[in-house]
């Protein structure tokens, strides 16, 4: 317990001295896995949800529709309620396909025949209000969310004005926009609402103008059947000679819910490998800063008399814990961010929601990874390093090679430090370049997406709207995460690149470099191996989109991906010459006769 103690305290009090690397880490890791929960959390999320409202809501294994109201067509249906294998049923009940307008924005919608008691067999959870009565209607969740309604609203259905009583989920139906089931007439469903009404307030839909179709809610002994239960089956095929049936088993409700998600796993898997190796370039870059400091630590430990597996375990104590509790916020973050993307139209019940134990150890084990590989190796230089060189902590012989010196005595002062700090920190530059290739990865992405026109279900503008809009939400968020973790590796970067090279700045002050150069030199150091990340970047993204495109994909215009990289060296410069600017303001005397920390 006393080592354990040992290494909590100065595993608090490094954290107290450093706070903004701290922050920087938790930053970083939360959102890599947080990105990384929500991309393995859409795998069957919209499968779990529909299964769970559809416990709720009594939800049938099987719905059948035939166009009309004819009796032959009733008396068919009924049959369906007594065939074999069918333990209980609700219905037929009728439904109009009609408009509704609400807030002056108008929807295709279907309205069903209410009973003022709901069935054995699909009966609607309300999530506010209350349910039907005459004058007032209730509103499917999905639906009511699109126009933006709520109760007490009053919403036009076939001209005549009514309020809205309630708001509903049900596992009847498919989410919005395929409330339909079936279309007018029997055809394909053109994407729509629902609506439930009084029997008194659905008569004057009754009109040859309005297309109405009959159904029926049908539970069965054996619910994984559903699939094979057809009106073929020559117990029930006599009552179907002379009228069609559309026959809908709940696995394919359930797989038509999930249409809206197929888009998104792939860009929420793909940008959470992205936003990971973007943390494990920042994190590398601030290992790397730290390396000195801690070298100085490690020698201080050996020289009270620190056995090395104490000291390993303080200098990991920290990365580890910092790692573990971004996990656990990233984790957080995406249970709360997971509804509105598992769940686009707010038809199904969200409560079912959450990351699963394998999403869980996933996003621990990558978040461990991403915090022992970037510190493994400063950790194992500084155990290497003798004590005495670790307290003298003396500074590195830079190599002198004439032909560059000539070569770059020729350039401007700020060019010139900016080309010697890349010079002595070639892999930190490389890193920089691969993060901003990152980046502009998931820009070009998100400029392919927005090129394709809409397309996708036809006759169903409805679905074609919320599932683009799904989508390109989706990668917008990818993106802005990635461009803020990008912005602050850059900060970080410029930061410790001024902090180790501080003593040089300051010498190259002494020999007439103004501050101006000095914050232009640190800010060239980012922005040079910015433009060829960035260039890298596009062919990167066109890549990453191949798998996802077809025959008919419109690609964007070259000059507008060459624009987009384009404007990655200035935001760069700007960035850097925040802490840039900072440091150049350091006294020279003081920075030059300062003791090592």
């Amino acid at each position: 317990m006393g080592r354990i103690l040992l290494v909590l305290r100065l595993v608090v009090a490094d954290v107290r001295r450093h706070p903004a690397q701290a922050a920087i880490l938790l930053v970083s890791i939360t959102a890599a896995t947080a990105m990384l929960s929500l991309g393995g959390s859409l795998h069957g999320a919209t499968e779990k949800l529909y299964r769970h409202t559809r416990a709720a809501t009594a939800g049938p294994d099987v719905v059948a529709y035939s166009p009309g109201t004819r009796r032959t067509t009733i008396t068919a249906l009924e049959s369906l309620g007594r065939a074999p294998g069918v333990v209980a049923h609700s219905g037929p009940h009728r439904q109009y396909y009609t408009t509704l307008t609400a807030h002056g924005a108008t929807g295709a919608a279907v309205v069903q025949v209410a009973d003022q008691a709901p069935g054995p067999v699909g009966r609607p959870l309300l999530t506010s209000g209350g349910w039907v009565r005459p004058g007032g209607v209730v509103i499917e969740r999905g639906f009511a969310t699109a126009l933006g309604v709520r109760v007490g609203d009053r919403v036009t259905v076939a001209g005549r004005s009514l309020p809205v009583t309630g708001i509903a989920v049900t596992a009847a139906r498919s989410v919005y926009p395929w409330a339909p089931g079936i279309g007018p007439h029997g055809g394909p469903s053109d994407g729509g609402g629902l609506v439930w009404a009084a029997e008194r307030d659905t008569r004057a839909l009754e009109s040859p103008d309005v297309p109405v179709t009959s159904f029926i809610n049908l539970r069965l002994r054996d619910p994984a059947a559903a699939r094979a239960f057809t009106t073929r089956d020559p117990a029930i095929a006599p009552a179907f000679e002379h009228t069609w049936v559309n026959v809908r088993a709940w696995q394919d409700v359930a797989r038509q819910d999930s249409v809206m998600l197929r888009d998104s796993q792939p860009i929420l898997v793909i940008g959470s490998w992205l936003l990971a190796f973007l943390a494990i370039g920042g994190l590398a870059t601030l290992a790397a800063g730290r390396a000195a400091a801690q070298t100085r630590r490690v020698g201080l430990l050996k020289a009270v008399g620190a056995a090395p597996g104490l000291i390993a375990a303080v200098l990991f104590a920290e990365y580890v814990t910092l790692a573990l509790l971004a996990d656990a916020l990233g984790l957080a973050a995406a249970r709360l961010i997971e509804p509105a993307i598992v769940n686009p139209s707010a038809s199904l019940i969200t409560t079912a929601t959450g990351p699963s134990a394998g999403t869980i150890v996933l996003t621990t084990t990558a978040a461990l990874a991403v915090a022992v590989l970037t510190t493994l190796g400063p950790t194992v230089r500084a155990l290497r390093t003798e004590t005495v060189a670790a307290l003298a902590d003396g500074a590195r012989e830079p190599q002198h090679r004439a032909h560059l010196t000539r070569i770059s005595a020729l350039m401007p002062t700020s060019l010139l430090l900016g080309i010697r700090l890349i010079a002595r920190r070639p892999g930190r530059a490389v890193l920089h370049a691969c993060g901003t290739a990152a980046t502009m990865a998931t820009v070009t992405g998100l400029m392919v997406i927005y090129a394709q026109p809409a397309k996708g279900y036809p006759g169903s503008p409805m679905a074609n709207e919320l599932r683009d809009a799904q989508q390109h939400h989706v990668i917008l968020a990818v993106t802005a995460a990635l461009i803020a973790l990008a912005a602050v590796n850059t900060l970080t970067a410029t930061w410790t690149t001024a902090e180790e090279a501080r003593r040089t700045m300051a010498v190259a002050r002494t020999l007439g470099a103004t501050p101006g150069q000095v914050t232009a030199g640190l800010s060239a150091a980012q922005v040079l191996p910015t433009l060829p990340g960035a260039l890298a970047g596009i062919p990167m993204g066109l890549i990453l989109c191949l798998p996802f495109s077809g025959p008919d994909t419109i690609w964007p215009p070259a000059w507008s991906l060459l624009a987009a990289a384009l404007t990655a060296p200035p935001v760069t410069a700007a960035l850097a010459a925040i802490p840039a600017r900072a440091a150049a303001r350091r006294p020279v005397a003081a920075t030059l006769s300062a003791e090592v920390p």
